[in-house]
Order: C-alpha cells, then sequence, then structure tokens
C-alpha cells in the first residue's frame, strides 16, 4: 500500500538525518522491539518473547538493555505480584514525535479536502480492516482508540 509505505519512508528519512545531527542509541532492532511492546500494550516479557517469536532469554535481554538506556519500564502487577509488566517511557514517545508530526500535518490535510462524511467512511473502513480482516493481529492494543 503506497500511504503506508510513504509513512515509513517518511519516518525513516527523519530518523536518518536526526542521526546526522545527533547519535541515538537505539539500534534499529530495539526501535522495532520497542514498537511492539508499544502495541502490544504493558505485555510481561514473555508475552512479549511470544509475540516477537524469540527466546523469554533473549526478549529478557533485550529488555534489559532498553531499561538500562530509559526507553522502557517495568512495573509490578497490582493483581500477581511476581508479574511484571513492560511499558515505553516518556523518553521513548520523545524520539517517537518525528513520526507523529508528519501523520498529524497529513491527517488536517484530509480534513481540508474531504467532507466530514468522507473521513467517517474513511475511520469506519481502517476501523474494519483493523478489527476484522487482520485477526493474526489480535493481539495488538489498540491503545489510542485510533485505528
Amino acid at each position: 500500500m503506497n500511504v503506508y509505505k510513504k509513512f515509513k519512508i517518511h519516518f525513516y528519512r527523519e530518523i536518518f538525518s536526526t542521526f546526522q545531527s545527533r547519535e541515538t542509541s537505539l539500534t534499529s532492532t530495539e526501535i522495532f522491539a520497542l514498537e511492539m511492546i508499544e502495541a502490544l500494550g504493558k505485555p510481561t516479557v514473555n508475552e512479549f518473547a511470544s509475540f516477537a517469536k524469540i527466546s523469554s532469554p533473549n526478549a529478557a535481554y533485550k529488555v534489559g538493555k532498553l531499561i538500562k538506556k530509559g526507553y522502557l519500564v517495568k512495573t509490578q502487577s497490582e493483581t500477581d505480584k511476581r508479574e511484571f509488566h513492560l511499558r515505553v517511557s516518556e523518553k521513548y514517545y520523545n524520539y517517537l514525535n518525528i513520526s507523529y508530526g508528519y501523520i498529524d500535518k497529513v491527517v488536517d490535510r484530509m480534513k481540508e479536502k474531504f467532507s466530514d462524511e468522507d473521513a467517517q467512511k474513511f475511520e469506519e473502513i481502517l476501523r474494519t480492516i483493523s478489527t476484522e480482516l487482520m485477526p493474526e493481529m489480535a493481539e495488538v492494543k489498540d491503545i489510542s482508540n485510533n485505528v
């Protein structure tokens, strides 16, 4: 899909240009891991490992590095004190602002270009794709209530 590809390429272009002016402390694999963890909505290390199809020790190693770098936080479950959940930190969201700014700009342009009725239909189509046509991704949480 060209729209997705353009969003993705814009994001990577901005990341690379940011790397030119300042060095990042994240590898591309760590960025992908953080994106998965955020999409899963506060998973445990084992849930992350299972979704990513990597071993639990490998997941624990990656999680440990991301916690040490400040991009990930581990919080104890309120219901089961033996369980810990992962969530991305504010530092990660600051890092991602590169992508969200462009998405907001495109959405603003859509609001100018299309009627409210067209925009609502588009949202309905995206929601149907997300909830009904992508059953393999059922684990991914709809954190922001957006499609």
